[in-house]
């Protein structure tokens, strides 16, 4: 089932910044927000903590990536944390990705990293040694992520299409690089507008620095939020 809120990434570095940015909003206004590594590492679990308690949604994206017994134990960790969803790497394997989700348990949605929006073909190709193209390669991982009985992968917009036709209905698929019309694409090399992303079937879109470092970030939010829901 598609999301209508745009999960904001929380790309601070502290507990106060945090805590300014969701002050701007209204107490009756439930977010769905990311916490990444930069901020989790510099806080610690405490901050998911203080996001679920003022009664928001929490994405960890920490991107698991090691042997599956030590995944599976630090899932069950997370899970005590009560985060809404988190996600793995997809080249960790299957075997990997089956033991993230027995120690998530059932609850929170786990979701698997196919290929960073930020790579190109061609440095996957020359980094990774992956000698298919970008889009064969993250159709793999996406048929992989789907074996392993997880709920979904992260992936660019541009690729959502296919791999809804390569896996099972409601299988999900998260699209982070989501920038409005006219804004920078930044360090992001697949990019898509919130509508374009509603069009081709994303279910899930990640927005950071467009509405975190707008000049009104309330007003930024709910631009998107409206253009996500309205294409």
């Amino acid at each position: 089932m598609r999301e209508t809120r745009p999960i904001i990434a929380l790309d601070f570095s502290s507990f106060q910044d945090v805590k300014d940015f969701l002050e701007l909003f209204p107490n009756e206004e439930k977010l769905y927000v990311k916490i990444g590594m930069e901020l989790y590492y510099a806080v610690g679990p405490d901050i998911v903590t203080y996001v679920k308690q003022l009664g928001h949604s929490v994405f960890l994206d920490l991107k698991l990536h090691d042997i599956p017994n030590t995944v599976k134990s630090a899932m069950k960790v997370l899970a005590k944390l009560g985060v809404d969803m988190t996600n793995v790497h997809a080249a960790g394997g299957v075997e990997m990705m089956r033991a993230a989700r027995e120690g998530l348990g059932n609850g929170p949605k786990l979701i698997a990293v196919t290929q960073l929006t930020s790579t190109s073909q061609e440095a996957m190709q020359e980094d990774q040694l992956i000698g298919t193209s970008l889009m064969e390669s993250v159709l793999h991982y996406a048929q992989k992520t789907s074996e392993a009985g997880l709920d979904g992968v992260v992936c660019s917009a541009q690729e959502v299409e296919l791999i809804k036709q390569s896996t099972p209905y409601g299988f999900t698929c998260l699209t982070p690089g989501i920038r409005p019309k006219g804004v920078e694409a930044g360090d992001q090399k697949r990019v898509m507008t919130p509508s374009e992303a509603c069009s081709i079937g994303s279910d899930y879109i990640v927005v950071g620095r467009p509405i975190t470092q707008a000049d009104n970030p309330v007003l930024a939010y709910r631009a998107i939020k409206d253009e996500w829901n309205l294409a």
